[in-house]
C-alpha cells in the first residue's frame, strides 16, 4: 500500500473518530463525569503522553519571544474550546454537535480574513452566511427536550463558540507549527493546557468516583484521550505529509454523516426537521466558503 493511501486512511481514521466522539464522550456525561472534570481528564492525558513520545523528536526549546502566541494557542486550543465544547455537548445533542462543530471552517475564513487580510469572494461570503444561517437555526430554534439535554439552545451556542476558539487557534497557531516539531510542540501546548484547566475542573475531576465506573464510562474516557486527542493529532500529522492541507480539510464534510449515522443507530439521538435543515444549510456554506475557484483559462 502507498503512503499516499496510508494518509488517505490516516485521514478516514481521525475524521472517524471525530464523528463517534460525539455519541461516546456524551454517554459519559454527566452521569458518570462532569464536563469540566473530563477536560482536566483529556489535558493531562494527552500532556503525559506527549511527554512520553517526545525524546523521539529532537531536542528543541521554545524561543522566548513564541511564549505569548504559546500561551494564547494554549487558552483557544487547548483550554477554551475544550471547556465550552464538553460542557455544550453536556447541555445539548451528538447530532446538534456534530452538526456545529463543522461551522469551523468558516470561522477559519473569516478571521483569515480580518486577521491575515486575505481575499474572500462573493461566492465565500454567501457560505459564510448561508452556514451562519444554519448554526443560528440549530441554536435558536431547538426545541427538543430530553434529559440528558438540559438546555440544548445554550448547549448549541456553547459548541458554536467552541468553533470560534478553534478556528481562532487554527490562524494563529501556524507560525509555531512550522517552526517546532509537532511532539515538542504539542508537549508543551498540552502542559499548558493542564495548568489553565486547573482551576475550572478541578473539583470535577476530584469528584469522579473510579471505584464505581462500569466498563463503558472507562472505555468513553480512555476513548476520549487516547483516541480523539492523542491519535487523532498523530493521524493528521501523517495524513499533511502526503495531502494537501486542502485536500484533508476536506474530510469536515464527513464528520456529521458519520456522526449522526452512530448516534442514530446506537439510539443516543434522533433526526428531526430542524436538524436537516440547519445540517444541510451548514454543509452547503462550508462547501460553498472552502471550494477552490476555477481558474480561468487565459490565451497565450
Amino acid at each position: 500500500m502507498s503512503k499516499r493511501s496510508l494518509a488517505i486512511l490516516a485521514a478516514i481514521g481521525a475524521t472517524t473518530i471525530y464523528a463517534l466522539n460525539h455519541t461516546i464522550a456524551k454517554g459519559i456525561m454527566p452521569h458518570y463525569v462532569q464536563p469540566f472534570g473530563f477536560i482536566m481528564l483529556r489535558v493531562l492525558g494527552a500532556a503525559v503522553l506527549f511527554w512520553l513520545i517526545s525524546p523521539l523528536g529532537p531536542k528543541e526549546r521554545i524561543d522566548r519571544k513564541d511564549y505569548l502566541r504559546m500561551l494564547i494557542c494554549a487558552l483557544l486550543g487547548m483550554a477554551f474550546n475544550m471547556l465550552v465544547f464538553f460542557k455544550g455537548l453536556s447541555l445539548s445533542t451528538p447530532i446538534n454537535s456534530a452538526v456545529l462543530i463543522t461551522t469551523t471552517p468558516i470561522i477559519v475564513l473569516i478571521l483569515s480574513a480580518v486577521i491575515l487580510k486575505e481575499k474572500i469572494s462573493n461566492r465565500k461570503i454567501l457560505g459564510i452566511v448561508i452556514g451562519l444561517l444554519g448554526a443560528l437555526g440549530l441554536i435558536l430554534f431547538s426545541a427538543e427536550v430530553r434529559q440528558d439535554a438540559p438546555n440544548i439552545p445554550l448547549g448549541n451556542f456553547l459548541i458554536f463558540l467552541n468553533s470560534m476558539f478553534y478556528g481562532s487557534y487554527l490562524v494563529l497557531v501556524k507560525v509555531l507549527i512550522g517552526k517546532y516539531h509537532p511532539f515538542t510542540f504539542m508537549k508543551w501546548l498540552f502542559s499548558l493546557g493542564v495548568l489553565i484547566c486547573l482551576p475550572f475542573g478541578y473539583q470535577e475531576f476530584m469528584q469522579i468516583s473510579w471505584s464505581t465506573l462500569p466498563f463503558e464510562a472507562y472505555f468513553g474516557i480512555g476513548f476520549v484521550i487516547i483516541g480523539t486527542t492523542f491519535c487523532t493529532y498523530l493521524f493528521n500529522i501523517f495524513a499533511l505529509t502526503q495531502l494537501k492541507a486542502s485536500t484533508l480539510s476536506a474530510f469536515v464534510y464527513v464528520q456529521p454523516l458519520l456522526g449522526i449515522a452512530y448516534a442514530v443507530i446506537t439510539g443516543q439521538d434522533a433526526i428531526t426537521t430542524i436538524k436537516i435543515i440547519a445540517a444541510c444549510f451548514v454543509l452547503i456554506g462550508v462547501y460553498l466558503s472552502s471550494k477552490k475557484p476555477k481558474k480561468q483559462f487565459q490565451e497565450p
